[in-house]
This record gives structure tokens, sequence and C-alpha cells, in this order.
């Protein structure tokens, strides 16, 4: 296949990317950093300079493709959440998809599929709820960033494009997202639940996200959302714990949530909430994980 990537030097299209290129597929890069890009990814594949937000020349190398996976958007964690920042956050996923259907609306030849990142936010603050992929929309910024860049993205199923929407959970690599930060105060003797314990954690590996999406671009019968998440979702408090036994270190000095709120704000609570959410698309569709237990997650990466 010839697949396009918008958002390929991040932490998981760098990933992604490699992995398709091993797969024997044809593999083009969108980037704004031309010289970044080449440094991560060298001659892996085609790397194309794009402006997210206008048409223009780059529009041409993407022709006669066969699947675009959007991944372009600003770092949800990178900063603290002010009234800028969140527009952002907002502007960098709704302008970037925009441009992407345009420019498929413009196509003879329009590729099957896109792939567009959402997250697990969508769900808002939950309880002990399983939440699958027809669960209703909650409240909160992130909640409603989530559907509006979803429905930005299903725009193109009226060009006859199938549009899948991954809402993705944390993603765990040691080389990127959360959980290297996660793990620092661990390996200082000083690590321990972020309060009040109890919220849930929808995780999801690397290499497992990677397959997902490779799996979905092929599954012609997936539409629509899909929790990307693995099938086991654990509380902070056996998150931590669990982390804590890998790194044989204690998970003994909780974080108040009042430190959190002090020091990022709004953006605190993606550690103080959560949500617990089942990959019920993907596994009723056959895909299955190679890292389901966070233990054995884990210690695959540490």
């Amino acid at each position: 296949m010839k697949i396009v990537i918008a958002g390929g030097t991040g932490f998981i299209g760098t990933a992604l990317a490699r992995h398709l290129v091993v797969g024997r597929h044809q593999v083009i890069v969108l980037t704004r950093d031309l010289p970044r890009a080449k440094s991560q990814l060298g001659n892996l594949c085609e790397c194309v300079r794009w402006d997210a937000e206008h048409s223009g020349d780059w529009e041409q190398a993407l022709s006669g493709s066969d699947a675009i996976v959007n991944l372009a958007g600003a770092s949800v964690a990178g900063a603290r959440w002010t009234a800028p920042r969140k527009r952002v956050l907002v502007d960098s996923r709704i302008h970037a998809t925009r441009a992407l259907a345009s420019a498929l609306s413009r196509w003879a030849h329009k590729p099957s599929v896109l792939i567009n990142a959402s997250g697990v936010g969508f769900y808002g603050a939950s309880d002990d709820r399983v939440l699958d992929e027809h669960a209703d929309r909650g409240e909160g910024f992130l909640a409603d960033l989530s559907a509006t860049w979803e429905a930005e993205a299903g725009s193109v199923q009226a060009l006859g494009v199938r549009a899948v929407c991954l809402r993705i959970g944390l993603v765990l690599e040691k080389d990127g997202g959360a959980l290297p930060r996660m793990a620092h105060p661990f390996r200082l003797f000083a690590g321990g639940p972020v309060m009040p314990g109890t919220q849930w954690v929808s995780w999801i590996h690397r290499a497992d996200l990677v397959r997902l999406i490779e799996w979905a671009m092929s599954n012609e019968k997936v539409s629509g959302p899909v929790n990307a998440v693995a099938s086991n979702p654990v509380t902070m408090d056996e998150f931590c714990r669990t982390l804590g036994e890998v790194l044989n270190r204690p998970s003994w000095i909780p974080v108040p949530e009042v430190i959190l709120k002090l020091v990022l704000g709004e953006l605190g609570s993606l550690m103080t909430t959560g949500q617990r959410v089942a990959p019920i698309v993907a596994q009723s569709g056959g895909y299955r994980f190679q890292h389901p237990s966070l233990k054995e997650a884990l210690r695959t990466i540490f």
C-alpha cells in the first residue's frame, strides 16, 4: 500500500513509519520540519514538507495514496492549559484534518481509508463503568476536543472514504510519552500513585498501537470509533505498584491532587481522573493484543 502519515515524526508516527516500511509498504511522511524528519527516518521513506493549514504542492505527492494516517496535533501534555494553549491544541488538530479532507475532495483517485487519532478523553472523567465505543461523550475540554476532531475526520465519509477514529489511551514505551516521566521518581526511590489512586488508567503498548493502526487500515469492516487501549485497564494504584515492581522500586509516596492542580492547573486532570475503557471493536474484529498484561508490557520496555 501507499500510505501517508501526517504527524509522522512524533512518538507514535515514527514507530508507525518504521513498522510499515518493514512490512514493505510505501510510506510518505508529511512534516513541517523536513531536516528533523530526515534525521529521524533517514532514507526509510519519503518525507514531504507540508503546511497543515493550506493547500499546496504537498497535495500532489499524496495523490494515489491507499491510506492516510493523521496523527498531527500539538502535545496535550506539553504545557499548562491556558486559553491560548487550548486554542493551539484545537487548531493544530482541526486545521490539519480539514486540510487533508480538503485535499482528498480534489483527488480523482481517493484513498480507501483515513485513520485519525483521537483520545479516551472523549469519555470525560468517569467512574468504574466499562466504556465501549457506544458509550456517550463525556464533559470537559478533552471530551470537546476529541468530539470536534472526530467530527472533522468523519467528514471524509461523504467522499466515499472510510473513516476510523482511534481513541488512544496512555501509550507505553521508554523513548517518549508519559511513561519515562512517570518512571523517573521511581528510579529515585520516590515513586507512588497520583491520588486518589482509584482512577482508571487505560493504556496500550506502542507496539500494539502501531499494529492496531495497520489492522484498521486493512480491515474494511472497521469504521467509526475504535478504542485503542489494551484489554486490561488498571487503577492508578495498581499501575504504580506494577511499575515499581518492574523497576524493583517501592511505590510509597503518593502525589496529592492539590499539588498537581497547583503545578499544572486544569492539565492535572489528565492524571487525577480516568476512564475504564474496553477495546470491544478491536477484539470483536479479531485483533489480538501482543501485550494484554501491564506487567508483561512494562517488562518488555524496562
